[in-house]
């Protein structure tokens, strides 16, 4: 069982179970009936995505460093209670089943899912490659 960190709109890949999609907002010109269909996500939980303020940061980030102080903001968000618990339990989920978290920015690494992946695993989850 685990979780992977995907980008949302790829194609799914065998077991990767149901596709959460950790964004501030759904996919546009989609309608929400289609969806899980356009391999977008199943359950939508902007509860893990960053704060509007937060993602122009990372969207108006243009050095290293200025990546690093919204990674930073980020982190803050993701320590809060509410977040801290949600982290908490898609983590112990991974030890059960099988489900995936993500994104639609192309370059993970670019992207605050590269984050998350880090704050899951470090809530001891069990991650994919």
């Amino acid at each position: 069982m685990s979780v992977r960190i995907v980008r949302l709109g790829s194609p799914r890949k065998t077991g990767e179970g149901l596709r959460i999609g950790t964004v501030r907002r759904p996919p546009r010109g989609v309608p929400k009936n289609e969806f899980a269909s356009r391999d977008y996500y199943d359950a939508w939980f902007p509860n893990l995505a960053p704060s509007l303020e937060t993602m122009k940061a990372a969207h108006a980030a243009r050095t290293i460093a200025q990546w690093n102080a919204f990674g930073r903001r980020y982190r803050k968000e993701m320590a809060a209670p509410e977040a801290a618990h949600a982290i908490g339990l898609l983590a112990a989920l991974s030890h059960g089943t099988h489900f995936s978290v993500g994104c639609y920015c192309e370059d993970e690494a670019r992207c605050h899912r590269s984050i998350l992946r880090e704050l899951l695993a470090a809530a001891g989850a069990d991650i994919a490659d």
